[in-house]
């Protein structure tokens, strides 16, 4: 936002600021800045900065990467590039500018999970309490093993307002966005418009390349929930120069019933979601799973592969989306769990599920409506982690059922 940058900042005549994190922090990051050479990915109104030397940081900064980073760390990486330009520098950049980034980490191509795992290791064991030194991921996308009865359906269909799922997908030989040049941004538009075209007859839909919205467009997928916005600077995103050259190369494709949805380069190169109102957890499940196939094929017909590691799973640029990357939800009414909302939450965490009330994580829900959602990402396949919320949120529907039945004796 542009009310948290301080006025100065940016050498080479760039419009680029700089927070105000403490005095004497901001004076070195100052410092540090006017000092960086040209990085080849700058623009205009975003630069790169070259840290010479471990960040001072402050007791503000809270992230994994402040805790991860020694000295010793830094001496070892701070010279090492990626085939594609990205540096250590550039990865901890956001960490440095937003002290209260919980992860501080953002990947910019597939090589900084190897050239950087020293630093994205212990990251991601403290994110997901997952080691990928000694743990391997699984995937499976099989929507047929998902288990949902006729009774879970009409259980669901009676609370459920809607249900969404939704992960990222990268394309392994282009940047991701935090590192991507205007070329790899635009070849990776190309492979997924692509596959948006190869994609079954129910999904077929329309691509909307953000720079060419019409304004009735843009306030009909605002309207709708689909339209993604430049970053603010001091985001995440924007601090990590995910927003470059912005709208080139992004864009927004939905199918024509908007039951699937995708991002083009936003956090990621791309965003799945298939979403539809009511229950059907399994309906909206195949569909996540129909689109990620066909992204896989057209990356597999362009001679490419879709970013995955063994230990890691399906790669991303921020550290916390790793493994499936997943996240599947349901809105649900629930008034009588609604009246202690902090019981909810440890209800939830039993069942490894995250609710969120109408203001996000840890508020009460407006009209009784959260969001209830898988907690973990990596460990686990696709088809596990919506059983899991499927089980889970049949369990609270049970427990909202009986609370009901009391209050009415």
């Amino acid at each position: 936002m542009e009310e948290d940058l301080a006025k100065g900042g940016g050498g080479g005549g760039s419009s680029f600021a700089l927070p105000e994190i403490e005095p004497t922090f901001d004076t070195w990051l100052k410092g540090q800045l006017d000092a960086s050479p040209a990085d080849p990915k700058d623009t205009d109104k975003f630069k790169y900065i070259t840290f010479t030397e471990m960040p001072p940081f402050v007791d503000a900064h809270k992230s994994l990467m402040r805790k991860t980073l020694t000295p010793e760390l830094f001496a070892k990486l701070k010279d090492v590039k990626s085939s594609k330009g990205y540096s250590l520098s550039n990865g901890i950049q956001a960490g440095v500018l937003r002290p209260h980034l919980g992860v501080g980490f953002t990947c910019g191509d597939e090589e900084s999970f190897t050239l950087f795992k020293d630093l994205v290791y212990p990251i991601v064991q403290g994110w997901h309490k997952f080691d990928p030194a000694t743990q391997e991921h699984k995937s499976d996308l099989d929507f047929s093993k998902l288990t949902f009865s006729e009774e879970q359906a009409a259980k669901f269909g009676q609370y459920v307002k809607s249900t969404r799922v939704r992960a990222a997908r990268n394309i392994s030989g282009f940047s991701l966005p935090a590192g991507a040049s205007k070329e790899d941004r635009l070849a990776t538009e190309a492979v997924l418009k692509e596959a948006f075209g190869a994609l079954p007859a129910d999904l077929q839909g329309k691509y909307f390349p953000l720079g060419e919205l019409t304004p009735a467009q843009e306030e009909e997928l605002r309207n709708g929930g689909f339209l993604f916005q430049e970053p603010g600077p001091m985001q995440l995103l924007g601090a990590a120069g995910a927003g470059r050259d912005w709208p080139e190369g992004r864009g927004i494709f939905h199918n024509d019933s908007k039951t699937v949805l995708c991002w083009c380069n936003e956090e990621d190169q791309c965003r799945i979601i298939a979403m539809e109102n009511g229950g059907d957890v399994k309906g909206v499940f195949t569909r996540f799973c129909q689109l990620s196939d066909a992204i896989k094929g057209a990356a597999e017909k362009n001679g490419k592969q879709l970013m995955y590691d063994k230990n890691l799973g399906f790669l991303g640029t921020c550290p916390s989306n790793l493994g499936t990357g997943l996240r599947a939800s349901v809105m649900i009414v629930l008034p009588e769990l609604n009246k202690d909302p902090h019981k909810l939450e440890e209800i939830c965490a039993g069942f490894d599920l995250q609710p969120r009330g109408s203001s996000g994580e840890h508020s009460a829900a407006v009209g009784a409506k959260w969001d209830i959602s898988n907690k973990q990402r990596i460990g686990f396949s696709e088809v596990e982690l919506v059983q899991k919320m499927i089980d889970g949120v049949s369990k609270l529907i049970e427990m909202e059922e009986g609370l009901a039945a009391a209050a009415s004796s």
